[in-house]
């Protein structure tokens, strides 16, 4: 299994290669290249091995043109994907090459987990928020499992918290279960109130014991991204029923805000306390938004104002920050309750060393007991651009998807959605990264999604609006050129109208 030193060198520079390489043309494979790479796969495990410099050549040769460009391509514009900066790029490689399992503190024996404490440090200043505010903070695999830890902490908050009420000793979930601790604090329902949540909010639910029917809908009528406030703290209201309120920062399909500033986030804040109720903000990438200043994005910064109030926030560091899959972050105020959650008990051989700091061992505050240093690319990342190179990548996106949406507007083929009524400007204020769109030709907006990725230059999302099929752009590469990535936009959407009506047209004539 060792390898000659000409293959080691081979292999550096095969690496070396792979962060010089130009982005692909096309946001997507060829099918030739998806067949060919398929066919490639090898079908049993051979018995004594190819040997590297042949995997080399299969894995370049075979397998990489069969990948999508998603990371590799500004034009990928599907869910909202991000690319890896080249600072992370680089800080990944040695994630690999030191292959570091940060799970337990041991100052006097490795860095890892003060970097991983910094970088998180760092980050809550990229997103204006008080890092000693956020003492329970660490990584995840992304805003899904970051939904785990919420909903899980916001679940022993709100139990304890209807114990508390009742005057009875302490309880946790952690030690006695659920249903007993439901059952001592004298509760029959626990509820998860939101507005549009994402998926994984339900996933979550139904992974920790609360099953995906707690998710229910506080949403304004006319309005489904916005918190109808008074109907939330009806729900709050009812009898025997602890809750967690769950604001979505943006709403996955439009990119909207649930909350409109801080006067309501403080409302919200003041009748959740009366309450004993969890706020848990899922801002996969919504959050971002904290770091932008200009009255050109004034309605994405009142989105996010008040976000501070949570009880705990989630993120994706494979968004908008830009770094490799998988990256996401957990952040809460609460750092008594992450060891009663996520504590590994009767482990002696994981104890952490003797420490000063008050840095917790990543494996007692979250779910995982073995990681990758995801910290390090993000560390690198921040590093390299700052805090003014981010909101500089934020901007040149958000301009990016308005030109999009300016496009649409100013045409006769799609329309921007949801429907507004009001102007051009005031709906082009409204847009963050994400461009949610159909075609005004019903024939055509059934095919639409599917005839765009055809042409395999762009990449877009197919989703549904109001019961119909409705196409997404996400802006989130750190690439983004409006100049450059615009022109490209438009010649596809032109072609894609263009052949629908010639087509649509000889099938009149025939």
């Amino acid at each position: 299994m060792l390898e000659n030193p000409e293959i080691i060198a081979k292999l550096s520079a095969e690496i070396a290669a792979l962060q010089t390489e130009p982005p692909p043309e096309n946001a997507l494979p060829s099918e030739q290249a998806l067949t060919h790479a398929r066919e490639s796969l090898t079908q049993h495990l051979p018995v004594n091995g190819v040997g590297l410099e042949t995997v080399i050549r299969h894995l370049k040769e075979d397998i990489i043109p069969g990948f999508n460009a998603c990371s590799r391509s500004s034009n990928y514009y599907g869910f909202v994907t991000g690319g890896s900066t080249p600072a992370a790029s680089f800080a990944d490689n040695i994630v690999t090459a030191w292959d570091q399992n940060v799970q337990v503190h041991l100052p006097n024996e490795t860095i890892a987990t003060e970097l991983e404490d910094k970088t998180l440090a760092l980050l809550c200043e990229l997103l204006d928020l008080d890092p000693v505010q956020w003492p329970h903070r660490t990584f995840t695999t992304g805003a899904t499992a970051s939904n785990v830890l919420g909903l899980a902490c916001g679940r022993e908050h709100i139990i304890t918290e209807a114990s508390a009420v009742r005057g009875d000793a302490p309880i946790s979930v952690g030690e006695i279960g659920i249903f007993e601790a439901m059952h001592r604090a004298g509760l029959d329902k626990i509820q998860i109130l939101t507005t549009v949540p994402h998926s994984s909010l339900s996933k979550a639910a139904s992974l920790i014991g609360m099953g995906r029917a707690s998710v229910k809908s506080v949403a304004l009528e006319g309005s489904s991204h916005s918190i109808d406030v008074p109907r939330l703290k009806k729900h709050l209201e009812a009898p025997g029923t602890a809750s967690i309120v769950a604001i979505s920062a943006a709403e996955v399909n439009t990119g909207l805000f649930a909350t409109a500033g801080l006067e309501e986030m403080q409302e919200i804040r003041r009748i959740c306390d009366m309450h004993g109720a969890w706020i848990h903000v899922d801002a996969a990438f919504g959050l971002m938004g904290r770091c932008l200043t200009s009255l050109a994005y004034s309605s994405i910064i009142t989105g996010c104002s008040g976000l501070e109030l949570a009880d705990s926030i989630t993120g994706d560091g494979h968004k908008l920050l830009n770094v490799p899959y998988d990256c996401g972050f957990f952040l809460s105020r609460h750092r008594e309750i992450a060891s009663r959650v996520f504590q590994n008990p009767n482990a002696a051989y994981l104890g952490s060393g003797p420490a000063t700091d008050s840095i917790m061992s990543p494996l007692n505050i979250g779910i995982e007991n073995s990681r990758r240093l995801r910290a390090l690319p993000l560390y690198a990342s921040l590093m390299a651009y700052g805090k003014e190179g981010y909101r500089e990548m934020l901007e040149r996106q958000i301009a990016l998807a308005r030109d999009i949406a300016e496009t649409m507007l100013e045409g006769d083929d799609f329309e921007v959605l949801p429907s507004s009524t009001g102007g051009k400007d005031e709906i082009l204020g409204n847009i963050y990264i994400i461009v949610l769109f159909r075609a005004k030709d019903e024939g055509l907006n059934k095919e639409l999604t599917d005839r765009i990725k055809a042409i395999r230059k762009i990449y877009v999302s197919g989703t549904a609006w109001e019961g119909k099929p409705a196409c997404r752009f996400a802006v989130s590469n750190w690439m983004a050129d409006a100049e450059r990535d615009l022109p490209v936009i438009k010649q596809i959407l032109q072609r894609v109208v263009r052949e629908w009506k010639s087509q649509k047209q000889t099938a009149t004539v025939a």
